[in-house]
């Protein structure tokens, strides 16, 4: 028998629609028609183009149509979109809210929030409380209730959502001419010796993990990224940085900072989980974990977030402070530092 599972794999890209894995007796099959018998009212043209589109996955890698299942592999279906609707639903959820007024609406998210809703992940997010909050938010062309921009599940920070059409029209063309102003402060692996820069690259789909995102320095994928960063506070073996997105990409900082050498500490989708500088003592290994207990994520905050109000033409700026688990884990790494100068 062949198995079929729906979860999401990605919370604000793409959702599973289809697992199948195939079975020992499995002959070579082009995973084209592989597909085509298990997947009811699919065409061979629609199968193809989701193959072109990198959409169909053999153990967790893109393949072409003409990819020959083998027994036992582990074919997946991705797409854009949820495979089921409706999943858009009130809920009396706390939101931590800077600002509001009858045009937008500026909230401070906590990590582990998901901003919507999608596969794994059917309520408890931004949007289920802003709906049982606000009535008749608008909808963005991914029926997005009030969504001009979003930040990942495990960071933290600013957002500012649209409570009629014309400010989700005129926030969104901000964000699209980058005249917003986006502040983060990361916290990341290594010593950045300079103290600004600029890092760019397309950034795209990775080619080999669908779950990452790449950065392509010579422009044939992806879509053009551009990171200013300065650094605020050195701690031997990790830096605080600030971070100002010229764009707004999937998971830009989380990407550009791996790019460089830099990985976000405690990252654990982008290898930040392990022990990438620093000594191989034990002691030094344990403190690095200890680090991880304390800050059980990504050290990334949208710290800072300014925009020209839709209504008033008035330029808006809202900041918030570090929330205390990554505050906790500077803390730690500050006093590692300085006791490590010490003993120098």
């Amino acid at each position: 028998m062949q198995e079929i599972d729906v979860n999401d794999i990605e919370n604000d890209e793409l959702y599973e629609h289809y697992r199948f894995t195939a079975n020992q007796g499995q002959i070579p099959l082009r995973v084209d028609k592989f597909l085509m018998n298990f997947i009811e009212n699919a065409t061979r043209n629609k199968i193809q183009q989701a193959a072109k589109a990198g959409n169909i996955l053999v153990n967790d890698k893109a393949v072409k149509q003409n990819y020959k299942v083998k027994p036992h592999d582990v074919v997946r279906v991705v797409l854009a979109h949820p495979p089921h609707e409706n999943l858009l639903v009130a809920e009396d959820i706390p939101i931590n809210i800077v600002f509001e007024d009858d045009t937008v609406i500026v909230v401070n998210k906590p990590a582990g929030m998901v901003v919507h809703p999608g596969h794994g992940n059917y309520s408890g997010t931004l949007v289920n409380g802003l709906l049982h909050h606000i009535e008749n938010l608008p909808t963005n062309s991914n029926e997005r209730p009030g969504l001009v921009h979003r930040i990942d599940k495990d960071t933290s920070g600013l957002l500012v959502v649209a409570k009629t059409e014309y400010a989700m029209a005129h926030l969104s063309k901000q964000f699209f001419d980058k005249t917003t102003e986006r502040l983060y402060y990361a916290l990341v692996w290594g010593n950045i010796e300079e103290d600004s820069g600029t890092i760019e690259g397309n950034i795209g789909r990775s080619l080999k993990n669908r779950l990452q995102m790449d950065v392509f320095p010579d422009g044939e994928h992806g879509k053009p990224a551009i990171t200013h960063y300065k650094v605020i506070e050195r701690f031997t073996y990790v830096t605080l940085v600030q971070c100002k997105l010229e764009t707004g990409r999937t998971h830009q900082i989380r990407a550009h900072f791996k790019y460089i050498g830099h990985t976000l500490f405690n990252d654990a989708r982008y290898g930040g989980d392990e022990v990438l500088k620093g000594t191989t003592f034990t002691k030094y290994k344990q403190f690095v974990q200890n680090c991880f207990k304390v800050l059980p994520r990504q050290a990334l905050h949208a710290k800072t977030l300014g925009f020209i109000h839709p209504k008033t033409g008035e330029f808006m700026r809202f900041d918030s402070k570090i929330p205390d688990d990554i505050s906790a884990c500077i803390e730690k790494w500050r006093t590692y530092s300085e006791h490590s100068k010490l003993e120098e």
